[in-house]
């Protein structure tokens, strides 16, 4: 078999561990496996095309190699499970920004010679190539920016931004007209430069216009543009692998962003269009005023109900990440298991930061898999909860979304915890959460409010468990 064979052979076999990586990735008990047939078919791929694609300039390439994994080892060993949000989103822009970089560099190669309508068609994907990368790009950027707190949750909502947007559009479709036409008399230097700031002008304000509260949809979003970036790459490059992995991660991320929205019965263009969010930390009510007086509790006191209790539900949120809680919370289940207590974990769609952050973070303090629920398995019943414990969580707990028409939040599902028993709510304090609106469950009767953060206030009530 030639070399040309041994790499489409190799390129086959890498596309089918990335779907099957894919489908391990789609269950936690899978999730490990799933990432190692990712790594093993991503290996496959570098090696194929350093030894059967590449033919000169190998020492560049080496070091090019080893520099970028160099980097990325550090990252991965330096980052904190908290952090893994800014992580994938920063690496998203790098993503978009190969994709326009290999769009210029295809542009602008000396070397490339395409004749009649086949020219036409590679100016087309080096364009959507350029266009698609450099909204990704800023984009990501700015989604890094908000999620490591450098740049604030709160939307920009500029006047007249839809019309904005819109006029952006439609500037990106003239030049890339203006980019074809030029481009088949051996120019389109220009329109191509204009195009690609419009492009990351308008990846900065879609993603300034987004609330805290949308993150999660961002960063799936982001995640599916990063895909449809590398596939357009690949049609530049004419490599087959990159354009069915490149669609692989676009249509999966398609889909993820589609089921997140769902979840927050949301429209995903009323997520593009922003809007809906705050960066948190300031005291709102609903109405304007103080719904009631909180109860708080101690340590001692929760111990004494969990430790009566037969049924427990914990609900984490983005608090118990920040405060490296998850540990203290698998010893806390561990010792409540051993005395007979039926203990689980109810997670919402969207708890954290990014898809499935929760998970991750009991899955790293070895939470067992069986007893971690998804939010429409455990909702209806929460009437025979006897204690559940909020940790951190603000808007996916919240009663507005159900009880408030004109909240912010109206319509989104929510973990129901406050038909339970009772609710013990760990917080720092009454700040509201990413959607800036109050959460009467703070005020319910059978509410318990545990002050502090959540480390220290769960391993005083390990002890005095």
């Amino acid at each position: 078999m030639n070399s040309a064979g041994i790499v489409t052979m190799s390129y086959i076999a890498a596309t089918v561990l990335f779907i099957l990586a894919l489908g391990g990735l789609s269950n936690p008990e899978t999730a490990r496996r799933g990432n190692w047939y990712g790594i093993a078919g991503m290996a496959i791929a570098l090696l194929a095309t350093i030894l059967g694609v590449v033919t000169q300039q190998y020492v560049t390439l080496i070091v090019a190699l080893l520099i970028g994994g160099s980097i990325g080892l550090i990252l991965a060993r330096r980052v904190q499970m908290t952090q893994m949000p800014e992580l994938v989103a920063i690496l998203h822009s790098l993503v978009g920004l190969a994709a326009v970089m290999v769009g210029f560099a295809s542009f602008m190669d000396p070397s490339a010679h395409f004749e009649g309508v086949e020219h036409t068609i590679h100016n087309i994907e080096v364009y959507l190539g350029i266009l698609i990368g450099a909204v990704t790009f800023s984009g990501s950027v700015i989604a890094f920016g908000k999620l490591s707190a450098r740049i604030s949750g709160t939307p920009l909502t500029l006047p007249g931004r839809h019309l904005f947007n819109l006029g952006l559009l439609i500037a990106a479709i003239w030049f890339g007209r203006e980019f074809v036409l030029q481009a088949a008399a051996g120019g389109g230097l220009e329109p191509l430069i204009i195009m690609t700031v419009i492009a990351l002008i308008f990846g900065i304000h879609m993603v300034m216009a987004i609330g805290g509260a949308d993150m999660p949809v961002v960063v799936s979003m982001l995640n599916s543009y990063s895909g449809w970036a590398a596939a357009a790459t690949g049609f530049m490059l004419s490599n087959d692998l990159l354009i069915v992995t490149g669609a692989l991660v676009g249509s999966s991320g398609a889909i993820l962003s589609y089921i997140m929205c769902r979840a927050m019965n949301r429209k995903f263009l009323a997520v593009i269009a922003g809007g809906f969010g705050t960066g948190g930390g300031t005291v709102a009510s609903v109405g304007g005023e103080q719904q009631g007086e909180v109860v708080p509790i101690d340590a001692q006191e929760t111990a004494a109900l969990l430790a009566g209790a037969r049924e427990v539900m914990i609900v984490p949120g983005y608090g118990m990440a920040v405060a490296q809680a998850q540990h203290i919370v698998y010893e806390i289940t561990r010792a409540l298991r051993d005395s007979k207590v039926n203990v689980r974990f109810g997670i919402h769609p969207v708890a954290g930061r990014m898809p499935g952050h929760m998970n991750v973070l009991l899955a790293e303090a070895k939470v067992p898999y069986d007893i971690v629920f998804e939010m429409d398995e455990v909702n209806e019943d929460f009437p025979n909860v006897d204690v559940s414990i909020v940790i951190g969580a603000n808007d996916i707990v919240n009663p507005s979304a159900q009880e408030e028409p004109d909240s912010p939040i109206a319509g989104m599902p929510v973990l129901e915890v406050w038909k339970g028993k009772t609710t013990i709510v760990l917080k720092r304090s009454m700040a509201t959460g990413y959607a800036g609106v109050q959460n009467p469950l703070f005020f319910k009767e059978n509410t318990r409010m545990l002050f502090g953060d959540a480390k220290d206030s769960l391993d005083a009530v390990f002890k005095a468990l």
